[in-house]
């Protein structure tokens, strides 16, 4: 049997106020930050960037892994050399441990509902051209009005912020297209079109032919684009693709450099074009929605819902 024990009303100086012990069978078995550190170290593969990370000593972030290893008689580390890599084991309860800090995020949300909105923290994760132009604005005029909240974000591509809402690692997310779980819910925020582009002075005989620079997979542009060029009678998967760079600028600069052509948002190529080191193509593409994203199987803060009513139409 597991129970959530608070600890906080007379807790000693061993743990911090408002932390939460879980007991197994009568026995002190782990914390709420045990398993933050634990999943810090296992992202990080590295026990002095997790204490950097978390603003701890290398000794405290070592002795809660220990501690974890030793109380249940298990390893989720292996020790190669000066590294250290997570076992087998350790990559099975990476799950367990984001699901149970998850569930403790949505109790402290639930709580925090009746502050409102004095504080309380917004996890944001984006796509490149939604969370580098569009969304920023809007953090800031959220921010304006509610002080208390403390806003991040972390730029993703389309598939990832998706997946990062369904599995509460984020409140909510932002992303330029459209994919369907049952996990969560889009919600239309904007609309946006895509341009073909290419430097002034290149010469494109056809778009077949060309040379293209791509986005990653599992970008949002680069779908859109694929589909818009079979739906045209091309076949997306014999493209000569030239580069595939992870971000939006870094397309922009390559295609400006005469390095080949490239479809981008338009709030992305405005001021290239606008002074000449870029020119549009004659080709069609259609316009697209910026979606928010929203969990549908967990409990939405009262924050992220006043941040969604803040950013939509």
């Amino acid at each position: 049997m597991i129970d959530y024990v608070p600890v906080g009303i007379g807790c000693g100086k061993a743990h911090a106020c408002g932390a939460v012990r879980i007991r197994e069978k009568g026995t002190f078995a782990m914390t709420l930050e045990q398993l933050r550190i634990f999943l810090a170290v296992a992202e990080r593969q590295h026990m002095t960037e997790a204490a950097r990370a978390l603003n701890l000593t290398q000794s405290a972030v070592s002795a809660a892994i220990a501690a974890l290893e030793e109380r249940h008689d298990v390893r989720l580390f292996d020790r190669v050399g000066r590294g250290i890599a997570l076992t087998d084991l350790g990559r099975s309860f990476v799950a367990e441990a984001r699901g149970v800090l998850a569930r403790a995020e949505e109790a402290a949300s639930f709580l925090d509902m009746t502050s409102g909105l004095r504080r309380g923290r917004l996890r944001l994760v984006a796509s490149q051209t939604v969370g580098h132009y569009w969304l920023p604005p809007i953090m800031n005029r959220f921010h304006t009005r509610h002080p208390g909240i403390d806003l991040t974000l972390r730029i993703l591509n389309t598939r990832e912020v998706c997946e990062a809402v369904a599995e509460g690692e984020a409140d909510l997310g932002f992303v330029e297209d459209e994919v369907r779980s049952a996990a969560f819910t889009l919600i239309p925020a904007a609309e946006d079109h895509l341009l073909l582009v290419a430097a002034a002075e290149a010469d494109i005989p056809d778009l077949q032919g060309a040379r293209w620079i791509m986005r990653e997979e599992g970008s949002g542009t680069r779908a859109i684009l694929e589909q818009a060029l079979d739906a045209a009678g091309l076949d997306s998967r014999a493209l000569n693709v030239g580069l595939e760079l992870p971000s939006n600028e870094a397309v922009r600069a390559a295609v400006e450099a005469g390095a080949g052509i490239t479809a981008l948002s338009h709030v992305v190529v405005d001021a290239s074009l606008a002074d000449g080191r870029l020119v549009a193509l004659p080709f069609a593409l259609p316009s697209r929605h910026f979606f928010a994203v929203r969990p549908t199987l967990r409990h939405v803060s009262r924050a992220a819902e006043a941040f969604l009513a803040h950013a939509l139409p």
